[in-house]
């Protein structure tokens, strides 16, 4: 089992990110994800860096940790083309570190564009051309598509690794399970939820399962579940609102009957290892082997010590036990 770390680039700025990058290494991590956003969910969070700058700069101060996107949306803000060439360029500064985390998407982000907001269902099918494209320009050379919703017209990358990154498919449904399996080398989860896995094995998935863990810690409880509140409360909305709402002032409303106390049951808050422990063991035993912790709590440079002293031992052997 892998265990990484989140960067909340939503919550902090990115010169801030590429310094946890460097310290998740130095804690131990095994790899680090950061969100591709626009926006950040809520207005308290006041911040949403470009994740392409930030993954090359991690990659330049880092040896030996993980980088990848979770997740890139590689259609309407962006073409498949320009997601191919920005991977591929990660793949070469990183030395082979980079996973690319790919996603349907969420109205929050793509909007921005003016290229209006498809159906789930259009969602999906420009996913999977968009990973065609992706691959089709990772062989070499020119290449053209014509696709229901994409087109590429004699477009070449041309620096390229030896090795393409691993791609990685976040699914909430059958439908990008089935994607994940087909045409993606993982699964990225947000939900400890054994079907999907299931669902991925089921359909021919055999790749790297990356889950979420929502933790808060802090020095006492109390603390811990105020920040989570304040800043993870958009995370118990739910994917189907998650996906849909265009701009923070709409997360804020959606949010804003998430009381303490259900974040306090969603989340492990607090400095109890036994507790952090729990919840990541339900992605465990859900069959998940690539763990991102996403913390929410107030002292990022206490939880690596956290981590690296007391949690990492004992989480790594969830996996065995």
């Amino acid at each position: 089992m892998q265990v990484g770390f989140k960067l909340m680039a939503e919550t902090f700025d990115p010169r801030e990110i590429v310094r946890q990058a460097v310290e998740a290494e130095r804690a131990g991590f095994d790899f680090v994800e950061v969100s591709d956003h626009y926006h950040p969910w809520l207005y308290s969070h006041g911040h949403s860096g470009f994740v392409w700058s930030m993954l090359a700069a991690a990659a330049a101060r880092t040896d030996r940790i993980g980088l990848a996107t979770g997740v890139t949306c590689p259609f309407v803000r962006y073409h498949p083309a320009i997601i191919a060439q920005a991977a591929a360029t990660t793949a070469l500064l990183s030395e082979g570190r980079f996973t690319l985390g790919l996603g349907s998407g969420e109205r929050l982000n793509e909007h921005v564009v003016g290229g209006g907001w498809p159906s789930v269902t259009t969602r999906h099918q420009m996913l999977r051309e968009a990973i065609d494209i992706i691959r089709l320009l990772w062989s070499g050379g020119y290449h053209s598509y014509e696709g229901k919703h994409l087109t590429l017209d004699d477009a070449r990358v041309f620096d390229l690794p030896d090795v393409p990154p691993t791609i990685a498919v976040a699914a909430g449904g059958t439908e990008a399970v089935g994607i994940a399996a087909e045409l993606g080398d993982g699964l990225f989860a947000t939900e400890a939820d054994p079907d999907l896995v299931k669902a991925y094995a089921g359909a021919g998935g055999s790749g790297p399962k990356y889950g979420e863990v929502p933790l808060a810690w802090a020095r006492d409880e109390e603390s811990a579940v105020e920040l989570a509140h304040r800043l993870f409360r958009f995370g118990l909305t739910g994917w189907k609102v998650q996906a849909e709402l265009p701009n923070p002032i709409n997360f804020e409303a959606a949010a804003s009957s998430i009381r303490t106390e259900d974040v306090r049951d969603a989340m492990a808050c607090g400095p109890d290892v036994r507790r952090h422990l729990e919840v990541a063991g339900t992605f465990v035993d859900a069959g998940f082997d690539h763990l991102a912790l996403i913390n929410a709590g107030p002292d990022v440079d206490g939880f690596f010590e956290f981590f690296a002293n007391e949690l990492s031992e004992p989480l790594r052997a969830l996996a065995t036990s």
